[in-house]
């Protein structure tokens, strides 16, 4: 299945301001790093980020940025799933 969503501008600018800060955290570069291996590509995200994504987006723990990349990584996992 083709996915025909992509990481926006936006979205992908903040994943790579994020991979370049030693400061962020590890969930934070994973989700960074998956938004970016799908801008301007049709990967879909894969059913371990799908996990990490939904936890992120269900814990008051994490940031409105962080809650943001994985909003943006989870709209493009796999819907057959």
């Amino acid at each position: 299945m083709k996915n025909t969503k992509k990481t926006s501008a936006k979205v992908t600018s903040q994943a790579a301001k994020i991979l370049h800060d030693p400061k962020t955290s590890a969930i934070q570069k994973s989700l960074a790093g998956s938004a970016l291996s799908q801008s301007g590509t049709d990967h879909q995200t894969g059913k371990k980020m799908e996990a990490v994504a939904s936890k992120v987006l269900h814990s008051p723990k994490y940031s409105k940025e962080t809650k943001s990349l994985a909003a943006s990584v989870l709209s493009q996992s796999n819907k057959e799933r």
